[in-house]
């Protein structure tokens, strides 16, 4: 009797498919719950000990935040610094922070900002992305658009613009007014803050090319 081939044996080929489908749910299961522990939001407490997430806990917007190249990953990295004032305080709870930012989240959902801007990857490209926003050396204090406004922090000429944008054109493709209240506008200012400190693994890419996003100058 001539010797079958392996390569024509279906038994070898079941078992190859079992244990293929195998490996490939263990590897699912695994990367399932790396990627829960890698996007799971912090804490206060690991922002007051030191502990980087890439996701910060809300209380973040009590922080300093940076955009710095770093050498081992190839591109910038957000950085969290010491305490900054925002909107007047740097002691904003966790409870309260938490809840900034879900009146943020809820605003740019109510208000559509996904239609014309792109946050974390998701959206439209006929405005400005928002994911670094935050970072934008244009709102800091010696940007134009902190000038524009006439405010003397960045959180304060955000929201302003924010509540008023027909009274700031900024570009040919103004932002209509939308309505925004302060309270939803110092929400959104908190969630675009938060969510610059998020570690986006460089994203957008092209962020940092802009002259003074790196290093906060």
């Amino acid at each position: 009797m001539a010797n079958k081939s392996v390569w024509s044996d279906n038994r070898f080929w079941q078992r190859t498919a079992a244990w293929v489908t195998g490996f490939a749910a263990v590897l699912l299961i695994w990367l399932t719950f790396d990627t829960s522990a890698q996007i799971s939001m912090g804490t206060d407490a690991d922002l007051k000990d030191g502990v980087t997430k890439r996701v910060p806990g809300p209380t973040v917007i009590n922080y300093k935040i940076t955009y710095e190249m770093s050498t081992k990953r190839g591109h910038e990295v957000p950085v969290i610094g010491e305490k900054e004032k925002f909107f007047g305080r740097d002691d904003w709870s966790e409870e309260e922070a938490a809840e900034l930012l879900h009146l943020g989240k809820l605003g740019s959902q109510a208000k559509n900002c996904m239609d014309c801007h792109t946050l974390l990857g998701n959206g439209a490209y006929y405005a400005p992305d928002l994911t670094k926003a935050w970072l934008d050396p244009a709102w800091g204090p010696e940007g134009s658009l902190q000038a524009m406004t006439g405010k003397n922090t960045k959180e304060e000429a955000m929201a302003e613009f924010l509540q008023h944008p027909s009274q700031y054109p900024t570009h040919e493709r103004m932002m209509p007014n939308l309505g925004i209240t302060e309270k939803e506008a110092i929400g959104l200012v908190a969630f675009l803050k938060h969510m610059s400190s998020i570690d986006t693994n460089g994203f957008p890419r092209n962020f940092g090319k802009m002259q003074g996003a790196v290093h906060g100058k």
